[in-house]
């Protein structure tokens, strides 16, 4: 295990959350994950002052330096109406990032986002697949990976999707849980597929890679994708948590994204493939009903609110 030290913009997330718990345990590595008030990402000066203090500390411990950009502006519906926002911190935030650790030597790990795509696919998503975000959300994460992909910093993007954990806020499993004591059917949608992934997973996959890429043996690949395993329309997943709560899944109806319109376009199918995370050497990530299953056996007082 590579003598680490990470740090982590958007500390304070789903992603960020779970990997300063996956480091807690490892005597030989160091973790620093500020939230947005601790380092504003869109702030040039501060980012370039934040890393260069960081990359010294961690040398100075004789432990090898690496950035993962956690931080986002993830409202996909309310980006709609605040694209300047969005774009300050999903583009400018993550340019600045890469230019600081072009700077100082550091390797730099950025989390992007299945939404970069359009939809319209009948298979899983490889890197290389041509994008068409939808959305402004999804255009911004797009577009911050360019900006970082051309930085000439050693960095490598990882695109994840339907991330949820514990901590760090809400998300779709919160959501159901909360609904699942508030009423006696909820419609799911039904049309629109993805790959659920546990964040706890995606840190082990993220903390692999930046071993990997600290000691200057990263993939050759900049763009990877990093997921549970299999595929779920909103509607299965939101039964699938109903069965960890011990509810009826029946309760759980499906819907058309016609029948549940949203600000922010979805994209109908945007299962990303691992092949390009196994073809990299790295451990692929288990099934998302497995991870679902264990996340619960891990989390379930949290997830269930």
């Amino acid at each position: 295990m590579e003598r680490l030290a990470v740090l982590v913009p958007g500390g304070r997330g789903q992603l960020g959350s779970e990997i300063v718990r996956a480091l807690a345990g490892r005597p030989e590595s160091l973790v620093h994950a500020p939230g947005s008030a601790e380092l504003d990402i869109t702030d040039r000066e501060a980012v370039a002052d934040a890393i260069e203090s960081f990359g010294s500390t961690a040398r100075d411990a004789d432990l090898r330096p690496v950035v993962v950009n956690a931080a986002a502006y993830t409202a996909v519906d309310a980006a709609e109406e605040n694209e300047k926002r969005a774009r300050a911190v999903n583009v400018d935030g993550a340019a600045a990032l890469a230019a600081a650790c072009r700077s100082c030597r550091i390797p730099l790990l950025h989390v992007s986002t299945d939404y970069v795509f359009s939809g319209d696919a009948r298979r899983p998503y490889e890197p290389e697949d041509e994008p068409g975000p939808r959305s402004v959300y999804g255009r911004t994460k797009l577009e911050g990976e360019r900006a970082v992909l051309a930085s000439e910093a050693r960095a490598w993007v990882v695109r994840t999707s339907g991330v949820y954990a514990a901590g760090g806020g809400g998300n779709f499993v919160k959501t159901m849980a909360r609904l699942e004591a508030e009423r006696p059917e909820l419609s799911v949608v039904d049309d629109q597929i993805g790959a659920p992934t546990w964040a706890a997973d995606l840190a082990a996959g993220v903390l692999e890679l930046a071993g990997r890429a600290a000691s200057r043996q990263g993939p050759e690949r900049r763009v990877l994708h990093c997921t549970n395993s299999g595929r779920a329309s909103w509607f299965e997943f939101a039964r699938a948590v109903f069965e960890e709560l011990g509810a009826d899944p029946e309760r759980v109806k499906p819907c058309s994204t016609e029948q549940f319109p949203r600000p922010a376009p979805r994209p109908a199918f945007s299962v990303l493939s691992g092949e390009s995370w196994r073809a990299s050497d790295l451990t692929p990530l288990r099934p998302w009903r497995e991870a679902l299953a264990a996340a619960f056996a891990a989390d379930g007082a949290a997830l269930r609110g």
